[in-house]
């Protein structure tokens, strides 16, 4: 495949999400040769779903591979079980080898949303990891002293409260810088809080007498409530989501989000998103923005039909306050409001239903559940409604 060179296409892939480069220098002039680079990006498949987060820089990925250049896919299925505490404020839990496997199972066909991941290199980072010795680990060490892994803002924060950091955390970098040996990568992606991982991989290459890779790091995402996006708080936009589900979530977002998730989280062109940021800016109405970004999503990860009726849904449903017509029916074993909430899957467990109810945020039959009225009965043909997006029928 020949590589494009385009001047233009070149700054955008250089800047578009982009809030460091290293080298920038360097990698610009390697991307105006027209030589082919291996592009390499991770994901520890810590939870079952890709969500909208990480395709920050997977359609970073992409633009590199609509370049020419060779793009390197790494599941981390052996740093998965050890985990990253990057962008942790507390110690990550190991996972066990049996739960990597399971969240890794639909990965590839997850990443093949953006990539096209029929001309991609997939790995799984045991395929290397895993033949390692304690004298290759203790040589990769070598490399780095205990000063460097604690300066890090959130080990020093944890250090610093009393907070235990085990020795296994500390591995955690070598592993991701190994995986560029592993792959002899010329460019890393990745996001600004795994800032040390990606410069291990820079050392790591220099020992093993490769030349360092180049690093672009993006910004993070922001989730439905305003932090990071993260499964483990629960916040995230899924790739595989439902159309609804998604544009819900979608219109769900803060307003000062709208145009960074126009900017990382997808391709709309930069000259259309600077004009949505104008009218922004002149008064313009969010909520018409965002109805344009959550069908941009849909659109994407389901297809124009589905994005049709997912922003039909969204206007019936909620700006006009009609229930949906098609929503599921359950007939509970109980018929108290907390049983339907739990055996619909509307509410994953007891003590998050009751938060809900005392949160205000269930309805019946459109009459809001009070506080505590966790033994509320509920009857044949009742609509229960949790929040703004889920809705059962009861039988």
């Amino acid at each position: 495949m020949k590589i494009n060179t385009d001047p233009q296409k070149i700054e955008e892939l250089l800047t578009r999400g982009v809030d460091e480069a290293i080298d920038r220098a360097h990698l610009e002039a390697k991307l105006k040769s027209g030589k082919q680079l291996r592009i390499k990006l991770g994901i520890d498949p810590t939870s079952p779903n890709i969500h909208i987060g990480r395709s920050v820089p997977l359609l970073k990925l992409r633009d590199f591979q609509e370049l020419g250049h060779q793009i390197v896919f790494i599941v981390g299925d052996f740093t998965g079980v050890v985990g990253d505490t990057s962008d942790k404020e507390s110690e990550r839990p190991m996972l066990t080898k049996a739960q990597v496997e399971a969240n890794l199972e639909g990965y590839f066909e997850q990443a093949a949303k953006i990539i096209d991941i029929q001309s991609c290199e997939k790995y799984r980072n045991s395929e290397w990891l895993g033949k390692l010795n304690f004298h290759d680990i203790s040589e990769q060490a070598n490399e780095f002293s205990v000063a460097e892994f604690i300066a890090r803002e959130n080990i020093k924060k944890r250090l610093d409260g009393g907070t235990r950091v085990s020795l296994r955390e500390m591995l955690y970098p070598l592993m991701q810088g190994y995986d560029s040996v592993a792959v002899k990568s010329d460019v890393e992606l990745g996001g600004t809080d795994q800032r040390f991982n990606l410069l291990a991989g820079r050392t790591l290459q220099s020992h093993y007498d490769q030349e360092a890779q180049d690093i672009l790091m993006g910004p993070l995402l922001e989730g439905t409530d305003g932090r990071k996006m993260s499964s483990s708080w629960g916040n995230t936009i899924n790739l595989m989501a439902e159309p609804n589900d998604m544009f819900g979530k979608v219109m769900s977002i803060g307003d000062n989000l709208i145009i960074k998730y126009f900017t990382l989280a997808t391709r709309v062109p930069l000259t259309e998103i600077a004009e949505y940021e104008k009218s922004l800016a002149t008064g313009a109405n969010p909520r018409d923005l965002k109805m344009k970004l959550a069908r941009t999503f849909v659109h994407v990860y389901h297809g124009d039909k589905e994005a049709d009726k997912a922003q039909e849904y969204f206007i019936s449903t909620f700006s006009k306050k009609e229930i949906p017509t098609d929503i599921s029916e359950i007939t509970p074993s109980e018929y108290d409001v907390v049983a339907v909430l739990i055996e619909s899957k509307i509410c994953k467990s007891k003590s998050e239903a009751r938060q809900v109810i005392d949160q205000s945020g269930v309805k019946i039959n459109d009459a809001k559940v009070g506080v505590g009225e966790y033994t509320t009965l509920v009857k044949s043909g009742d609509i229960v409604q949790k929040g703004s997006r889920w809705f059962v029928k009861v039988k």
